[in-house]
């Protein structure tokens, strides 16, 4: 393949992963399942992030995702890393695939604690014994299953292992036996039942390991590459070897001449012959959005001039250019970030600030955003432990810049 000069136009490397992740308007009305299947799975932390996800590309209402999660046409699932992702059911066999191997490493806390691999076993087979299809909370697991489940005591405490069931649970959804269920039906809480899995994903579309990393890795350069290996290994929490390994079936191809981010041979053409848009394009995005997170680069999508920037984080003021995780909810343009949003729970509105000037299309945005979390969620919290409280001095700090 013929490459050009090393790429040196940043504006539109941000605007092609922005029109890939389907910001840019071309997902309107989709289903949940095809926005994941464009944009990538959805990483789920008890937090809003799933809904922004969804909201920001189709539009959709948490009655429209939630129903799509009781239809099972999208789930939540353990996966790579270790970590959970919403993702569409055409790929709930490879997420556990590529996830499995996460859920022995409680067990290495489990053992030095006297717990045997036969003493867990049992327990996973007298919760297989116990579980349904109808949903059944840890509680009345514990019921159902006697004595197969024991307390770890004090020592367990401090190694955050406190009884032996979460570990036979974990175990059972990364083989597909049995699968979470939210108790309300919504994806940003953190109270689940659990159901048996009929049929097992794994035992309807099984994966060799090999295949399955290279099938992630597939997914993911359609997802948001042009991306480095680099950042792939770190997406799927493999080593170099196992990474190198799994794109090599692949064939990526570079960019340009110098730099080593590498797209697959079908969207090369595509993507040299892209031209971002000549007019601005809003969103308000989570701060685990795939367009952030995925290859954990948070100075690619911001303007040089903007790199010295600093914004508030938990303990102080953080130079934007060198964080890797935004302490707020994302604004961007066209793929460029451009400010930074909150939920303020007291006043039920987003509290916001930009990098620029305000407009009559961006404050459009924000508003209808608002609107959605306001009358769908109630907040929008990052994560599980993200509450009014731990982000107030976020938002003090966003609405000081707001009316500087």
């Amino acid at each position: 393949m013929t490459t050009t000069s090393k790429l040196d136009d940043p504006d539109r490397l941000r605007a092609w992963w922005w029109h890939r992740q389907g910001l840019d308007g071309s997902l309107a009305g989709a289903s949940a399942a095809d926005v994941l299947i464009r944009s990538g799975w959805a990483r789920s932390v008890a937090g809003a992030g799933p809904y922004l996800t969804l909201f920001s590309r189709a539009g959709l209402s948490r009655e429209a995702i939630d129903k799509s999660v009781a239809d099972l046409t999208i789930h939540e699932l353990p996966s790579a890393r270790g970590c959970t992702y919403v993702m569409p059911s055409q790929d709930f066999a490879l997420g556990l695939s590529v996830g499995e191997s996460f859920a022995e490493a409680p067990l290495r806390v489990a053992r030095s604690l006297g717990v045997t691999d036969a003493e867990i076993e049992t327990l996973c087979q007298a919760v297989t014994a116990a579980v349904s299809s109808t949903p059944m909370e840890p509680d009345a697991i514990r019921a159902a299953t006697g004595k197969a489940s024991r307390s770890l005591g004090e020592a367990g405490k401090k190694k955050g292992v406190t009884t032996t069931l979460p570990l036979a649970l974990g175990l059972l959804q990364a083989r597909g036996d049995i699968r979470r269920v939210p108790v309300n039906g919504r994806l940003d809480q953190q109270r689940y039942a659990y159901v048996r899995w009929v049929p097992n994903p794994l035992a309807v579309q099984p994966f060799e390991p090999g295949r399955a990393l290279t099938e992630l890795a597939r997914r993911y350069f359609r997802w948001i590459g042009p991306a480095t290996v680099r950042e792939f290994q770190a997406f799927a929490g493999i080593g170099v070897k196992a990474s190198q390994a799994a794109v090599a079936p692949l064939d990526l191809q570079v960019i340009a001449n110098g730099d080593d981010r590498l797209l697959l041979p079908e969207d090369v053409e595509a993507f040299h012959s892209f031209r971002p848009p000549t007019k601005p394009q809003y969103a308000l995005v989570s701060s685990l959005d795939t367009l952030l997170l995925a290859r954990r680069d948070i100075s690619s999508i911001i303007d040089t001039k903007d790199l010295e920037r600093q914004v508030q984080g938990e303990r102080g003021l953080l130079k934007l250019g060198a964080i890797a995780e935004l302490p707020d909810h994302a604004i961007l343009d066209r793929g460029r970030l451009i400010g930074l949003w909150e939920f303020d729970t007291e006043t039920e509105s987003i509290v916001w600030a930009t990098f620029g000037e305000r407009n009559a299309a961006l404050d459009r945005i924000v508003r209808k955003t608002g609107e959605f979390v306001r009358n769908d969620l109630g907040d929008a919290r990052s994560f599980s432990l993200d509450t009014p409280k731990s982000r107030a001095s976020r938002i003090a700090w966003l609405r000081s810049q707001s009316t500087a």
